[in-house]
């Protein structure tokens, strides 16, 4: 079974990550040196809590910048995610982008095209710590 929780702080290259019950949260900048190295234990979580997960999942996604080896991974987790029975009724997604950002814009349809459930794309004035502190508290999800 899945741990509890795994969490990672930012870092200058990498995003800040909080994978628990009914939460999956990745924000910030990712341009690790090695992505497999930081998102190995990332997939393999969200691997097994898509197997075991009943419950209603919130998954906040944003990236300042992102490269491309970091995309795939990403893309590697959302089809885990796809597999989940009923995800359209269990799940959704809020992918966070830039004002103006159009790369980021454009990834966000792409990978809304991947799963079959809520998935909102929300403007936002600017990504930052503060921005993505406010989106994890929850308190932070309609403001621009």
């Amino acid at each position: 079974m899945y741990p509890e929780r795994l969490k990672k702080d930012p870092s200058k290259r990498t995003p800040q990550v909080l994978l628990e019950p009914g939460r999956i949260f990745i924000m910030g900048r990712s341009i690790p040196d090695n992505p497999g190295d930081f998102f190995r234990p990332v997939h393999e979580w969200i691997s097994a809590y898509a197997l075991h997960n009943k419950g209603k999942t919130r998954i906040d996604m944003g990236f300042e910048y992102i490269n491309t080896s970091s995309t795939k991974w990403i893309f590697a987790i959302l089809k885990e995610l796809a597999a989940i029975r009923d995800l359209d009724k269990i799940a959704s997604v809020t992918w966070y982008y830039e004002e103006g950002d159009d790369d980021m814009l454009d990834l966000g349809f792409i990978l809304k095209s991947l799963l079959n459930t809520q998935f909102v794309l929300m403007e936002v004035e600017e990504m930052n710590d503060e921005r993505f502190a406010r989106i994890l508290s929850g308190s932070g999800q309609s403001i621009t």
